[in-house]
């Protein structure tokens, strides 16, 4: 880390071309090899992480501004975007150590002594996902939600926020069309759901359960390579899933 008398900090944009003490933090979730993951960001020269996030512009809503992060962030245009939390509390990090942590990177009389975080959760499908780092860190990379480290800021506990929010998603609406290829067996929807709840479902329950939404369409393909008989091939069918949806006739939990 470069010494305090020669340090030389990242451009920042005007402050007049953004809202004052409100930020955005994006929590991106995919699911990859049966485990839920987030996406998060490591800053310049040093081994702290966060989720990804920034200003609002002037000139844009906050979901637009949601949008373009996240874009910038995944490469994708298309992405389920559910905002589910204001954090506002007075004191909600300790700002001295944050400051001193990333004081090479932006200028300590820059930081807001207060800001208001409004929190948003993406749903992606992992493989089309190109993380891309920002102008202040050196990384993006998915982490499994169970292997998290310690995050700057109050991100620990916006993900388990989000996730908190996710669930409550499941008692009205499903989420595998965002998370999951087009196509996809019973048993990888069943282990999905399994990572966002956190705990194991029976088997027979959960296809009874999801079959009786009329969402779904059974394939005549079969996933094969397993060591186990080749399981029939599933999608969504979007139609039935968006008229459901309207209709309020989604409940799984």
């Amino acid at each position: 880390m470069p010494e305090k008398e020669n340090l030389t900090y990242l451009p920042n944009p005007e402050a007049t071309e953004l809202l004052p003490q409100l930020t955005l933090d994006c929590t991106v979730l995919g699911f990859h090899q049966d485990q839920l993951r987030v996406l998060l960001l490591r800053w310049k020269g040093t081994q702290e992480w966060s989720l990804p996030g920034g200003p609002v512009r002037q000139t844009e809503s906050v979901d637009e501004a949601a949008y373009r992060i996240l874009k910038e962030r995944t490469g994708l245009d298309q992405i389920y975007l559910q905002q589910f939390e204001v954090f506002g509390e007075v004191i909600r990090y300790n700002l001295s150590e944050i400051k001193n942590k990333l004081e090479h990177l932006i200028d300590p009389a820059l930081w807001y002594n207060r800001a208001v975080s409004i929190g948003y959760y993406a749903l992606v499908e992992y493989s089309k996902v190109n993380p891309a780092p920002d102008l202040y860190t050196d990384e993006c990379q998915w982490w499994e939600i169970k292997d998290l480290p310690a995050l700057l800021f109050d991100h620990n506990k916006i993900i388990e926020a989000a996730l908190k929010a996710l669930r409550r998603q499941l008692n009205w609406q499903p989420v595998g069309i965002n998370l999951l290829p087009e196509k996809f067996t019973m048993p990888e929807l069943q282990r999905l759901y399994e990572a966002i709840l956190n705990r194991p479902l029976d088997p027979r329950n959960f296809h009874r359960k999801i079959l009786s939404l009329n969402i779904l369409e059974r394939l005549t393909e079969r996933r094969k390579g397993g060591a186990f008989k080749s399981p029939y091939l599933y999608r969504f069918n979007k139609e039935k899933y968006e008229a459901a949806l309207e209709e309020g006739n989604l409940s799984f939990i």
